[in-house]
Formats: C-alpha cells, structure tokens, sequence
C-alpha cells in the first residue's frame, strides 16, 4: 500500500513537471531565429508566401523568421532536409499542393508526406488557371477543349511537369473532358509563362499566383479557373465546371509544417499567430495581390487536408503511372 502512495505520488509529480515544461516551451518559444525552408527558386509563388510569413510574425515572435531556398526536386530535398531536423520548432517548411503527391511520383523518399512532419497550419489557397496567349484565338475553356477534340494530338500545353499540381490538374481535365493533348513539362511557373508569351505552347496550367500579373498587363488571358467556385481575386473568370466539365475542383495549397515530434506547445503557439496574421487586413491585401486566398485552421484541420490530398494525387498519379523523366 505504501509503494502504491508512493507511484501515486510520483505520477503527480512527473504530470506537475510536464504540463510546467510544456507551459514554459511555449512561453519560451522562439528564444532564437526560425529557419523557413522553401523548395522552390526565389520569387516564385512558394517563396513570396514564405516571406509574407516571415514578416508579419517576425515582429510577433521578436525574432527574425529567415526563409531559406532549397529548390530541387520538386521540393523533395527541402521536405527531406526538415523531415530530419531538430523537432524544436527551428526548422520549417512551406509545403506546397506537390508535396502532397511527390512519395507516388518519386518513390523511396526519404520521408512521408504526412507521418514525418508535424502540420502547423494552412497558409493560402490559389486555383489553378487554364491560360493562353492574348492573341490566342481561343476565348474560352470550351474553344480550346473542343479543338481538342477535333484535332487529338496536336494542342500541347505547358506546367510544371511531374507531381506538380498543375500538371496534375491538367491530366485530370483530359481525362474528364475526354480530350487529347500534348503535356510539356518546364522547371516552373517562370518557364511555363514565357512559353506562352512567346507562342511556343498552345496553351498553359499555372496558379493564379503565378499568372496574375501578366494578365493584367494584358499579355496573358485566363480561360477558366479550376476550382468549384469563381476565385474572389478573379470573380469575372468562370470555373471549368461551368464550362462544360462537371465537378471539376482542383485548388492549389500552401502550408508550414514542421519536423514530425515537434511539442504541441510550439505547433500550437505558431498556429495561433500564424491564424492571427491570416485574418489581418495588411495580409490579407498581400495575399490578394499574389492571387490568393488565406486559408486559415488549426493543425488538426490542416493534417487531416494534407492526408486527403495525399491520398487524391497520390491514387491519379499511380493510375497515370507518372514517373520522373
């Protein structure tokens, strides 16, 4: 009985010591500069929302977030590189919608899209966007879907190539509108643009993100978005579910994650201001001006979001047998 008291006793103490602990990490967190690792080449969409970031809760946090490109791979090497840091909340990643189908495409990773990583919370949403040069005779989603169809073959169009959402989105338009067309693949958004400005593509898949600054110069026109609803940053464009090709939802995502076994108290704390930013003014305006949308929750929200879309992309692109080239 008395060595019972005693465990008793003990275990009261021990869950004392490590709600104290827990309180204090928190409390404590960040006490050093906080390292955002980005998978992408410098001003791409990736890294222009790691440095939204890494600015409204610098000030927050009293120290300085610093957004570290690793381009490469899909953004396998970067998400490899944080999947075995330190778990001490020192070491991020702002995971895009790729990451999500990168184990199916790749094979043998070195980590899990979701198993190896802690998920924080989500950061922005941004359709992808069917495109054409300004001179393009085609208008609508329709024109070029049924020329297409008239002409199986000889439409090519540009994306990311790979396991990126855009070549994904665009293998899953053909395959529901049941057209044929030919995919070429370029090392980002950058690429895939000038392709189409300079007439070397029919056509190309790119987020809102990417695109929205040559299209309101006037050089690019956008067809249609795909997500279920009309994009608010770009209200005017129709869906491709209103163009003929029903139930046709595919939305680009951007999110920070962190090394799998990170302490709740710190996923919680940077959630907590990571939401907080979001649903300010001055973000929000920023996040407009990139063409997309926050897209707040907490980290419960945010893993079971990145499970589901790991399953989706990860089923197309075995169907596909989509491998690297």
């Amino acid at each position: 009985m008395k060595f019972s008291k005693q465990l008793f006793h003990g275990a009261i103490a021990i869950a004392c010591l490590t709600a104290i602990h827990g309180a204090f990490a928190q409390d404590a967190y960040p006490s050093k500069p906080i390292k955002i690792m980005v998978g992408f080449a410098p001003g791409g969409p990736a890294d222009g929302l790691a440095r939204i970031v890494a600015e409204s809760l610098g000030s927050v946090f009293g120290q300085p977030l610093i957004v570290e490109n690793r381009p490469g791979a899909g953004g396998t090497i970067a998400a490899a590189q944080v999947a075995k840091s330190p778990p001490d909340g020192y070491t991020l990643l702002l995971v895009s919608s790729g990451h999500a189908g990168n184990g199916a495409f790749y094979g043998n990773l070195s980590y899990e899209a979701v198993k190896s990583f802690s998920p924080i919370g989500g950061v922005a949403s941004t359709p992808v966007v069917v495109l054409v040069n300004a001179s393009s005779p085609y208008q609508t989603l329709s024109d070029l879907i049924n020329d297409a169809k008239k002409n199986p073959g000889k439409l090519n169009y540009g994306t990311g190539g790979g396991a990126t959402l855009t070549n994904l989105a665009a293998e899953q338009l053909k395959s529901d509108a049941g057209f044929d067309a030919k995919g070429v693949g370029y090392k980002g958004t950058g690429p895939v643009l000038a392709a189409t400005l300079s007439g070397e593509i029919d056509a190309a898949f790119d987020t809102v993100t990417g695109a929205i600054g040559l299209t309101k110069a006037g050089k690019l026109r956008i067809l249609a978005v795909t997500s279920a609803k009309r994009s608010t940053v770009l209200p005017q464009i129709p869906t491709a579910a209103e163009q003929g090709v029903p139930r046709f939802d595919t939305v680009g995502w951007y999110g920070i994650i962190a090394p799998a076994g990170t302490p709740a108290p710190v996923i919680t704390k940077f959630n907590a201001e990571l939401n907080k930013a979001l649903a300010s003014a001055a973000v929000r305006e920023k996040l407009t001006t990139l063409g997309a949308e926050a897209m707040e929750g907490s980290p419960a929200q945010f893993t079971r979001f990145m499970e589901s879309e790991t399953t989706r992309w990860s089923t197309l692109i075995r169907k596909l047998n989509l491998r690297p080239e």
